[in-house]
């Protein structure tokens, strides 16, 4: 008798999102705009800009700008540690690296678990996130990359 339940939850569309971690916020970010990610590597400091690039890295050639994305979102500065990733994401044609604290896992969730993000989230601008999934035991923050740099 389920059968109308059945068909709704296979067409319902799933995100794949690459969680992560931020201080002990979880995040996402679409998992199609991600290239690859990276451990902590050397950074070259670049002059003039804004607190929050942290510099830039050489990738197999190209160089690509690296965002601290704690600073961008306002919370304080952490030094590296072993579990310190960059996640290199392409963006409307360019490729940037954001460094994030710790890499979690791939997710597949429903889209009906996210709703639009309230006005004011933790101190993080509210422009900077595309909705918030309510998972089992926790919220996961999903970031709009997009805004995080041109704001």
């Amino acid at each position: 008798m389920s059968n109308g339940n059945t068909s709704a939850l296979i067409s319902e569309e799933l995100l794949q999102l690459v969680g992560f971690k931020i201080g002990s916020e979880e995040f996402g970010v679409d998992i199609l705009k991600v290239q690859e990610i990276n451990r902590m590597m050397m950074l070259t400091k670049v002059p003039n800009t804004p607190e929050f690039v942290e510099g830039v890295i050489n990738l197999r050639g190209r160089i690509i700008p690296v965002i601290d994305l704690r600073m961008r979102l306002g919370l304080p500065h952490k030094d590296p540690d072993k579990d310190t990733r960059i996640i290199v994401v392409e963006l409307e044609g360019n490729t940037v690296g954001f460094i994030v604290d710790q890499v979690s896992e791939v997710l597949r969730i429903p889209q009906s678990v996210t709703e639009p993000p309230p006005a004011i989230v933790g101190g993080i601008n509210a422009d900077f996130i595309t909705a918030v999934a309510k998972l089992d035991n926790k919220l996961l923050i999903l970031l709009d990359l997009n805004n995080i740099l041109t704001s």
